[in-house]
């Protein structure tokens, strides 16, 4: 079985040891374990850690047979039980790295053969109809105008920052306010009546639908960099 070359192996490490969607330590090692592959620097940073050990088991038995085994192993839905939200984004990262190699991770964890790009644009292209995909899902043309540039780059956490940086700059025309993140939250969503308002207000359970919209965002805008110019 052909190898990886270093630039895809580092690739393929950094995917899947990402700092923020990534395997979690305890889980690496457990992987590396059960799929035999030797655990050089276990103290190290996990993406350095993976690479090294990655590296030293393709030098050694000249094969990638093993890191195929890792990839199927940490891709198996059934790990993901407890934690469905954490799948898709590292399946999405690591499809991007393996683009180069001429495999793809299926929505159902099946590592298979696919069209392997040689080129920046023709990983553009792939990204592209991502963006395709989510259109004909309905997404809102306002996450699709905040996110082109990222989405078509396939930046998942840019275009996810862009999307919410989206919803302040839209509270922000519908109330010319000029505040931003909890502030501009609590202005516009506060008083009686509110400037704005997601419903009648009619009865408690309306009102309670309300206070809870105005208080989720509260606290996920709290520490968003904020931007007047998108």
């Amino acid at each position: 079985m052909a190898s990886f070359s270093q630039e895809q192996l580092q690739a393929i490490a950094d995917a899947l040891a990402d700092t923020s969607e990534g395997l979690r330590g305890p889980e690496i090692g457990h992987l590396l374990t059960s799929c035999r592959i030797k655990d050089t620097d276990p103290a190290i940073t996990k993406r350095h850690r993976l690479y090294n050990a990655f590296a030293h088991e393709q030098n050694t038995r000249r094969d990638r047979t093993r890191i195929i085994g890792f990839i199927r192993k940490a891709m198996k839905p059934a790990r993901f039980v407890s934690e469905p939200e954490r799948f898709e984004p590292m399946r999405a990262n690591l499809n991007r790295a393996l683009a180069f190699t001429g495999l793809s991770v299926a929505a159902s964890g099946e590592l298979s053969k696919a069209e392997k790009v040689e080129t920046l644009g023709q990983a553009e292209r792939r990204a592209r109809e991502l963006r395709e995909d989510l259109a004909s899902r309905g997404v809102h043309p306002d996450v699709m105008k905040f996110c082109r540039q990222e989405l078509l780059q396939d930046n998942y956490f840019h275009a996810v920052l862009e999307a919410v940086k989206s919803i302040a700059a839209k509270v922000r025309t519908r109330t010319g306010l000029d505040d931003d993140g909890a502030v501009l939250v609590d202005r516009a969503f506060s008083g009686t009546p509110p400037m704005l308002a997601i419903n009648a207000l009619a009865t408690k359970s309306e009102a309670g639908r309300a206070e809870g919209l105005r208080q989720s965002p509260e606290r996920d805008v709290r520490d968003v960099p904020q931007s007047h110019g998108t």
